[in-house]
C-alpha cells in the first residue's frame, strides 16, 4: 500500500493548524458631526427665505446661543454654535444679494463645494472597501494554494504585497517565509507583474528587506549558475532572513565581481 504524503504545514510551531477564518470586510461609516449637522438643519429651513426672514432667523439663533452660555452641559455643544455661524453666513450671503432674492442651497457655492467633497470621500472609501475586499479574496486564494502545495507554481499579481501582509495579519504577525520567497523568487526571475520594471520599482518601496535582500541575492546567483535548482539555493533565503543587509552586500559584490554583458 502507498504511504499517504505528507501534508506541508505553514502555521507557526505551537499553533492550531486549523486555517482562520478571515474577518468579514464591513463598509467604513462616517462618523456623526455634530457641526455638519447643525448646518444642514439651518440650511433646509432656511431654503426659499428672503433678507428678512434670514436676518429674523439670526436674531432667534443668538438669543438661544445667548441662553445655552448660561449652561454648563451646552459647553462642549458643536451643533448651536455651528448653526449660529451658519446662519450668520446666510446673512452676510443675502445683504450681499439683489433685493428678492431668496436662499436656495443649489446656488449656494459652500453648500455645492462640500456636497463635492462629500461625493469625493464616499467615492474615496467605496474604493477603499473594494480594494480590502480584493485583498481578502486574493488572501483566501493564495492561503489554498499554499495548502495543495503550489504556491510556487502561481505567479505573482499586482497588489499581492498588500495580500502578503494580509496573510502575515492573520497568522498573529507571524513571518510565513513560505510567502515570502515565493514572492523574493517571483522577483528575482521577474515573474507575474514583476515582469514590469515599474511594479519591480514600487516592490522595492513595500516589501521588508529580508524579501528585497533574498531576491537580489538568488537573482546574482542565478546569473553566475543558470542551471542552480531550489534546493541549492536555500541557503539564499536563511541569509537574507538573518542577515539581510549582509545578503544585499554580497548581491551587490557579485554584480561588481561579474558584471553583466
Amino acid at each position: 500500500m502507498n504511504a499517504r504524503p505528507k501534508m506541508t504545514r505553514f502555521w507557526p510551531p505551537g499553533e492550531s493548524t486549523r486555517r482562520p477564518i478571515a474577518p468579514r470586510v464591513a463598509a467604513p461609516r462616517e462618523p456623526a458631526d455634530p457641526a455638519r449637522i447643525g448646518r444642514r438643519v439651518v440650511r433646509r429651513r432656511a431654503k426659499g427665505m428672503d433678507a428678512g426672514a434670514i436676518a429674523a432667523a439670526l436674531e432667534d439663533a443668538r438669543f438661544d446661543a445667548r441662553q445655552a452660555s448660561r449652561h454648563e452641559d451646552l459647553a462642549d455643544d458643536l451643533r448651536g454654535p455651528a448653526e449660529l455661524a451658519e446662519w450668520e453666513r446666510l446673512h452676510q450671503l443675502l445683504a450681499a444679494a439683489a433685493p428678492g432674492t431668496v436662499y436656495d442651497p443649489d446656488t449656494d457655492d459652500v453648500v455645492q463645494a462640500e456636497l463635492a467633497a462629500d461625493a469625493a470621500a464616499a467615492a474615496a472609501r467605496e474604493a477603499e472597501l473594494r480594494e480590502a475586499m480584493r485583498i481578502a479574496a486574493r488572501a483566501d486564494e493564495l492561503q489554498a494554494l499554499r495548502e495543495l502545495g503550489t504556491l510556487e507554481q502561481t505567479e505573482p499579481r499586482t497588489g499581492d504585497e498588500a495580500v502578503r501582509e494580509e496573510l502575515t495579519r492573520r497568522a498573529g504577525g507571524y513571518v510565513q517565509a513560505d510567502v515570502d520567497g515565493w514572492l523574493a523568487r517571483a522577483l528575482a526571475a521577474h515573474l507575474g507583474h514583476y515582469r514590469d520594471p515599474a511594479a519591480r520599482e514600487e516592490a522595492a518601496g513595500v516589501l521588508t528587506a529580508p524579501v528585497l535582500a533574498h531576491a537580489a541575492l538568488l537573482a546574482e546567483l542565478a546569473r553566475l549558475v543558470p542551471d542552480a535548482d531550489g534546493d541549492q539555493l536555500a541557503f539564499a533565503a536563511r541569509l537574507a532572513t538573518s542577515e539581510p543587509e549582509a545578503a544585499g552586500a554580497l548581491a551587490a559584490f557579485l554584480t561588481r565581481a561579474h558584471p553583466a554583458r
